[in-house]
């Protein structure tokens, strides 16, 4: 079969909790995308540049560049401002829910989240790329 009409898709994973990095790209597998891991604020970064992913899953507390400041350089740079992205944080959902639009995330989900609701979240968002 050609690929010419269905456009492979990259997915960045950023999280510096090698658990929830396994969980997520469990989830992914099923999708038929290239997957691309992060486990640092600056190395998400590195990655959204070098890959230019449709779909990046950042996590907020992370080591270098937080989440958000990832974000907000996502939608700074012409070649990755319409990449989409989800939040994913233990914070507080309150938190999340305020914080994550103001940097530009197109969905945010809070930790300890549901695999079928972040599956189901990811089909979305993947569907509009």
């Amino acid at each position: 079969m050609g690929d010419s009409k269905t456009e492979h898709k990259t997915v960045l994973i950023a999280d510096d909790d090698l658990e929830i990095l396994g969980i997520i790209r469990s989830i992914l597998r099923a999708k038929n995308v290239t997957i691309v891991e992060a486990t640092d604020g600056d190395e998400a970064m590195q990655q959204v540049l070098e890959h230019q992913p449709q779909l990046v899953v950042l996590d907020v507390m992370m080591p270098g560049q937080s989440g958000w400041e990832v974000c907000k350089s996502i939608r700074e740079h012409d070649a990755t401002k319409d990449t989409k992205v989800v939040m994913l944080t233990g914070i507080g959902e309150r938190m999340n829910e305020m914080t994550s639009p103001l940097y530009g995330a197109d969905a945010h989900m809070n930790k300890p989240f549901d695999m079928d609701e972040l599956s189901a979240l990811l089909d979305r968002l993947l569907s509009e790329v």
